[in-house]
Parts: structure tokens; C-alpha cells; sequence
């Protein structure tokens, strides 16, 4: 069974460019990919997230509001009772700030050039098992 990874893109940010390289990469190396396109709502990742089954989101903002849109986002996870999925982000994110997403759940945060590569093996090494028993 293949990994499925959701890819967003929260809030007014308009720049999907790197979101999209993200999920042309994961998908070239045999992930499935939802790619939930521009100017979503926390609520509306949650919520597709849900539906679709994946056991990975990934979510690029370049706005600098990626305290508040990822931390919503987990804080709507953890209300849903979703707590079997994991969380990536990538973007603009300073240094402090990716500390504190991480203490907030978010499991890592890549930041703009790094290599694809390096995203799809952090990807196959910490995405959970969904296989069924």
C-alpha cells in the first residue's frame, strides 16, 4: 500500500510553487497525492485529510502566518481524535518558529532548497503504517 500524503496550502498564501515540487517528487517516488490546491481553510486540510485517508500532511506556507495556520491545524487534529497522521511543513520559517512548531506536534519543517531527495526519505522513514493486519 502506497503512502498517501495530503499536500496544502493554508490561508491567503498564492505561492505554490515549491508546494507543488513537493508533491511532483513524493508522487514520482510512488506516493499517493491529494494536492488540495490554494487558499485553504485549517479546517478544510483537516477535513480532506479525513476523507482521504492519508497518513501524511504536508503543508507550505510563505506567508509568515505558519505559527497560527499550523498550529490550527494541529489543534483541529487533536480535536478530531486524528492523531495516527503525520504533520510536515515547509516555507519561510525561522528558526525559533520551527522549534516551536515542533513542540506544537509538527514533526519537521523544510525550508526552501532542500533537495526533494531528502523530503521523500524523511517521508518513507517517519510516514505510520497503514497497512491493514
Amino acid at each position: 500500500m502506497a503512502i498517501r500524503v495530503l499536500i496544502a496550502k493554508p490561508g491567503l498564501d498564492g505561492h505554490d510553487r515549491g508546494a507543488k515540487i513537493v508533491a511532483r517528487a513524493l508522487r514520482d517516488a510512488g506516493m499517493e497525492i491529494v494536492y488540495t490546491g490554494l487558499h485553504q481553510s485549517p479546517e478544510q486540510i483537516v477535513e480532506a485529510a479525513m476523507q482521504e485517508d492519508v497518513g501524511v500532511i504536508g503543508l507550505s506556507i510563505h506567508s509568515g502566518a505558519h505559527m497560527t495556520l499550523f498550529g490550527k491545524v494541529m489543534d483541529l487534529l487533536d480535536e478530531r481524535g486524528v492523531d495516527d497522521v503525520l504533520v510536515f511543513g515547509g516555507g519561510i520559517v525561522p528558526k525559533e518558529d520551527i522549534v516551536a512548531l515542533k513542540e506544537r506536534g509538527v514533526a519537521e519543517i523544510f525550508t526552501p532548497g532542500t533537495p526533494t531527495t531528502e523530503i521523500i526519505e524523511w517521508v518513507r522513514e517517519h510516514a505510520p503504517d497503514r497497512r491493514q493486519p
